[in-house]
């Protein structure tokens, strides 16, 4: 069973930043788009962002744009989300995602995810 472990959650004033690590034992690692995801208290979980199989393509929700940044890194299965600029708002826990795409371009961003770790919490205090 595939598994997917998230670090670096914590605590940040608002403004700060926080980098968020996924690794991952999804094989073949590069046959997958990543994805972050994060519920916030009382809240659906709701996309982040993606990042297609080879990085060609990455997709974020408006609110994060300009602030939050993913990225992979194929030598060491990893992904990662580079969060800038944080607001009270982004508090939430962030799960990463992988899923299998047959297109190298192809970006979900529904919650129809292969595999999913456990979740890590970031609040921002305002």
């Amino acid at each position: 069973q595939a598994q997917l472990v998230e670090y670096g959650g914590g605590v940040v004033q608002a403004g700060g930043s926080l980098s968020l690590s996924c690794t991952g034992s999804v094989s073949p690692f590069s046959d997958y788009a990543m994805g972050w995801f994060r519920q916030g208290p009382g809240k659906e979980r709701e996309f982040v962002a993606g990042i297609s199989r080879y990085s060609s393509k990455t997709v974020y929700t408006d609110s994060v744009k300009g602030r939050f940044t993913i990225s992979k890194d194929y030598n060491n299965r990893m992904a990662y989300l580079q969060m800038n600029y944080l607001k009270a708002e982004d508090t939430a826990v962030y799960y990463c995602a992988a899923k299998r795409t047959r297109s190298t371009d192809e970006v979900p961003t529904t919650g129809n995810y292969d595999y999913w770790g456990q979740g890590t919490q970031v609040t921002v205090s305002s």
